[in-house]
């Protein structure tokens, strides 16, 4: 498994394996999770990852002759399963990746050039996994090695970079560099090292034996062109994978810490048969700590997501939060969010103008108290324009929170609307991409918070239980595994 950023590992992977923590986003928490679900799998997974030793806590150069004996020695255990690039650009990094594009681009090809040189000499794996754009130079080589790879595509983000500027970080590129994707065709390695960029994300794509998605949805919209964010040479190869047999989606799933039953960010902790009275406490715990009414019986909507106009559709709710707060406030509506980002400002904006601060909170993001908004919130906003997968829906579910979300993407492989006759469903979905289609869902949520507590009780019950046997790693694994297996059971084209 090669990955740039991961969160805690099973602690039979190593000595070390509790202090490795680099997190810039979902990719962290999924790769430890998958890792861990192979481990117990039985599978002989092993993890390759930059030696980022300020986020590991690691200072070697205040560290005393003895201890830094003892820490070479338990990094040297770690060999076996955790193999850690060793760069300076990482020493030193406070965060995954760099706001400056060369840092990026400088990180990504040390970390691979490490990689191929040292790591994958010493392990000989069976098959190599790879994720995103930062390992798209791996699979071209591997596919050159004759080592089955799958490459998987967590974020649609690219970065360009010429063959000279690879090798003068220290990769050698002759030998595979006919199996990376390039700007414009390639006449011969002469002609386009120093000219002709290799974009990294579709050579990871393009020199991949098998690659996914994380949903299978998602997969689906890039081959029809259902995004026209997507580049085009990027759907390209994605769709040429997709009819060829070599592609497929796979959800990921909600952090395993993410359990009602036992986080210590919750006032009371509850399992679904507990959960009604548990998350009126905790409602009540939430409401104080952000000045909202103090009012169990208040429908609680909560933002978990990044507030990114592009993507995550916050302008939506803009558009739309003064009607829902005075159309409802009879009922006490009110609206959580705890989420950074570009548009957090526009919220304050409407909050204080209207004065709505005790039916609106807007707070920076902090893991407890969004911990504790999933635990006390009864729906969860997600009105994506776009969603490769999406794990707030599903975390909301673990809560008994049910989520609110555009049909597209991972939401729609998540989230089933609600259905009033025959009690089915798990959430309220709307299709079109505006503003009266999020209210419309909203008003829909509304509808099932006025049925009888009884009836909301064992809906929300019945969509925890759910929820828990169908979103989890254990079962990523799986398919994960199957994936692997066919891999190694196909001839491979090694040129």
């Amino acid at each position: 498994m090669v990955t740039p950023e991961i969160t805690s590992l099973p602690p039979g992977m190593g000595n070390m394996a509790n202090r490795l923590r680099a997190k810039a986003g979902g990719l962290a928490d999924v790769s430890a999770s998958l890792v861990g679900a192979l481990f117990r799998c039985g599978a002989d997974v092993h993890v390759a990852l930059p030696h980022y030793r300020r986020m590991f806590h690691v200072d070697l150069g205040n560290m005393v002759s003895d201890e830094l004996r003892a820490y070479m020695m338990h990094f040297n255990n770690t060999r076996s399963r955790i193999h850690l690039a060793e760069d300076r650009i990482f020493y030193y990094r406070d965060t995954v990746y760099s706001s400056y594009s060369d840092d990026s681009f400088k990180q990504a090809v040390a970390f691979q050039r490490e990689v191929l040189n040292n790591i994958i000499p010493v392990v000989k794996p069976d098959l190599i996994h790879c994720n995103d754009w930062m390992t798209g130079l791996i699979p071209g080589a591997a596919r050159r090695m004759g080592i089955p790879c799958l490459f998987t595509v967590h974020n649609i983000h690219t970065s360009k970079v010429t063959l000279a500027e690879i090798e003068d970080r220290g990769l050698d590129t002759a030998p595979f560099w006919e199996n990376l994707y390039y700007e414009r065709p390639p006449f011969s390695y002469e002609e386009t090292r120093s000219t002709n960029p290799v974009d990294m994300l579709t050579s990871g794509i393009f020199g991949a034996h098998f690659i996914n998605t994380v949903s299978p949805t998602f997969l689906k919209e890039i081959v029809e062109g259902h995004h026209d964010f997507v580049a085009p040479q990027i759907r390209q190869e994605i769709a040429a994978k997709y009819r060829s047999g070599c592609a497929g989606g796979i959800l990921n799933s909600p952090d395993e810490a993410d359990n009602p039953e036992t986080d210590t960010s919750l006032e009371v902790c509850y399992t679904p048969e507990t959960h009604f009275q548990a998350k009126q406490v905790n409602k009540i715990a939430f409401q104080s700590k952000t000045g909202l009414l103090v009012d169990q019986n208040a429908p609680l909507l909560f933002w978990p997501n990044r507030l990114d106009p592009v993507q995550k559709g916050c302008q939506l709710l803009s558009e739309i939060m003064y009607d829902l707060v005075h159309r409802y406030y009879d009922r006490n509506l009110q609206i959580a969010i705890v989420a950074n980002g570009s548009y957090q400002k526009v919220f304050r904006d409407i909050v204080a103008f209207h004065d709505f601060y005790d039916r609106v909170t807007v707070c920076d993001f902090d893991e407890k108290l969004s911990h504790l908004a999933f635990a006390a919130s009864d729906f969860v906003l997600v009105p994506s324009r776009f969603e490769p997968c999406g794990l707030p829906q599903m975390t909301a579910q673990y809560y008994g929170s049910l989520p609110i979300v555009r049909d597209t993407g991972g939401l729609h492989d998540t989230v089933e609307h609600y259905n009033f006759t025959e009690n089915t469903g798990n959430g309220f979905v709307f299709k079109d991409y505006d503003a009266n289609g999020l209210r419309w869902a909203v008003d829909e949520a509304m509808r099932f918070h006025a049925l009888p507590a009884a009836e909301r009780e064992q809906t929300v019950t019945r969509v925890m239980k759910s929820a828990r046997s169908r979103f989890n790693h254990d079962v990523t694994a799986r398919h994960y595994i199957d994936i692997y297996e066919s891999m190694l059971e196909r001839p491979l084209l090694n040129k």
